[in-house]
């Protein structure tokens, strides 16, 4: 049996990067993933029209400064394909890929003696003093529990496990979700596909606005090669991490024709998420504030959608507020222009169920012959698939109230276990995010170490770092705190269980899957730990 001093599960951006920094330690490590190449997520979601919703310099490491300034990032928005060749760039310039297998999915893991055992899809069994599980929140597909779905006769595809083109000329296809892969895939699908009818099935119309996807000037790229270390400064002190300035101005503190004009500017921005974070203060925590975004989104769409029908099936509710993850996709309203695009709203003619010839709802039965789910991911679905157990409970015991962690990145009780982008990670841009909690779980590993060879007698003797209970329980409870006192909590969305996992708490309400606080409070919260000698850990041999 292969024995590695750390082994990390994921090629993704967090599993790379780790990769890379526990191999600057000098340990050795073995990086599985259960794909046949690099990517993550950006391998799996290869839907026409993926791409990421940020823009392209700020989708990418910061740690590797010559390739950031020079790795060619033509486009504001960053296509899926451009993604993974950009990460099997990195793996190639640093030579990680000799440490890396493919083809292998973790099965299960079980801590016994100081160390984990690992077994995988291939049959093989590995042990490996630390587990670092870079499977990330968007890994496993949720596919929804909709009544009549193994009845259909037809094709049935998911957003997040699109590997290989799929040939949908002169089919009629059916697009279930409109979150923002939903989104894509429908204007991916409307331009590229050659699809005979395209229809989007909405449990309820989401608003979406256009993220700006023409190609980068040389003056944009200069300023942000030219201000390299600044820029990246502005975006770990930025709580959604693109590097906005804080905004101190409400929105009725000016005239309705100011908000129009800093309204419009932000439907033409760079970046989309600019209608919650360059407009006003008040956006997410006032409710009529929060109207005004949504009454100027929905003249937008009366002004594009031409068809009063599709307008009014795309037009959200009175009453819905902007309190969802912001759906970005340029060209979305314009697609639904096309002959042969609809949109089905259930709000309108409420859902029957999936039959074997389509959908079948309350006034008509929509014959299909593809469905494509555009349901995300279990939020954390991607470790509560491995059976995990600790030395005196799994993974699934420990959550049975509802998935929770200790800063995002480990499990009270489960010795030398680490996740990036774990439950109760900071919702925020993903890239530094990543390389914040990474950096941190290299700095306790680097830690435990030293105290290793400190107190080595008659060989290597290992560290256990674990989470107390009590600094997980108090943790929680600023999430919850946080996300209640949050305008997403009067909706359904990622950020909660009630849609995205199994697992849902009983005791506490609903289950909140992130933490709300920002990247930037976020990070501060992980320094203070360090700095009090990585409180609400143990490190014990």
């Amino acid at each position: 049996m292969d024995s590695f001093d750390a082994v990390v599960i994921g090629a993704g951006f967090a599993g790379i990067y780790q990769l890379y920094k526990l191999r600057e330690l000098g340990l050795s490590v073995k990086l599985f993933e259960k794909a046949p190449e690099v990517g993550g997520t950006w391998y799996w979601n290869q839907y026409p029209n993926a791409a990421s919703d940020s823009p392209s310099e700020l989708y990418r490491y910061s740690w590797d400064k010559e390739v950031l300034l020079n790795y060619p990032w033509p486009t504001h928005v960053v296509p899926q394909k451009e993604t993974q060749a950009y990460l099997k760039h990195m793996v190639k310039r640093h030579g990680l890929k000799k440490h890396m297998k493919f083809s292998t999915e973790l099965k299960s893991a079980s801590f016994q003696d100081s160390s984990w055992t690992l077994s995988f899809s291939t049959g093989e069994t590995v042990k490996t003093t630390y587990l670092i599980a870079a499977t990330g929140a968007f890994n496993k597909a949720n596919w929804p529990k909709i009544p009549g779905r193994e009845k259909f006769s037809g094709e049935q595809y998911h957003s997040g496990i699109w590997p290989e083109k799929r040939d949908l000329k002169g089919k009629r296809v059916g697009v279930i979700g409109n979150g923002s892969s939903g989104a894509q895939i429908l204007v991916g699908l409307a331009k590229e596909s050659g699809a005979k009818q395209i229809i989007a099935f909405h449990r309820e119309a989401a608003y979406v606005v256009p993220n700006q996807i023409g190609p980068v000037s040389a003056e944009y790229r200069d300023n942000i090669v030219n201000n390299y270390d600044e820029f990246w400064k502005g975006a770990r002190n930025c709580p959604l991490g693109y590097g906005f300035k804080p905004l101190t101005t409400p929105t009725f503190d000016v005239s309705a024709e100011e908000r129009e004009k800093v309204y419009e500017a932000a439907w033409n921005d760079v970046m989309a998420f600019s209608f919650v974070y360059k407009t006003f203060s008040d956006v997410l925590t006032n409710d009529a504030a929060n109207k005004e975004v949504c009454d100027f989104i929905k003249r937008k769409i009366a002004k594009i959608v031409e068809d009063p029908g599709k307008r009014a099936r795309l037009t959200p509710a009175p009453d819905a507020l902007y309190a969802k993850r912001p759906v970005c996709c340029a060209g979305y309203y314009e697609i639904f222009n096309q002959d042969n695009v609809d949109v089905v709203n259930y709000q309108m003619t409420p859902f029957v169920g999936i039959t074997e010839k389509g959908i079948q709802t309350e006034d008509k039965l929509h014959e299909l012959d593809v469905l494509v789910y555009a349901t995300g991911f279990e939020s954390d679905g991607s470790w509560a698939s491995i059976d995990i157990s600790g030395p005196n409970q799994t993974l699934e015991q420990h959550w049975a109230e509802g998935a929770t962690s200790y800063l995002g990145v480990t499990e009270a009780g489960f010795p030398n276990f680490f996740m990036v982008v774990g439950p109760q990670s900071a919702v925020t841009n993903m890239p530094p995010l990543i390389e914040g909690q990474v950096n941190f779980i290299t700095g306790m590993i680097s830690k435990a170490e030293s105290l290793r060879k400190e107190t080595e007698v008659n060989g290597k003797k290992a560290i256990l770092i674990t989470a107390t209970q009590e600094a997980e329980d108090e943790y929680m409870a600023e999430c919850r705190s946080l996300a209640e006192g949050s305008i997403y909590y009067k909706d359904k969305s990622f950020l909660f269980a009630d849609n995205h996992t199994s697992r849902k708490s009983s005791k506490n309400g609903r289950n909140v899957l992130w933490y709300l606080g920002g990247l930037n409070k976020y990070l501060d919260k992980v320094q203070e730990v360090i700095d009090g000698d990585y409180r609400g850990f143990t490190f014990a041999s």
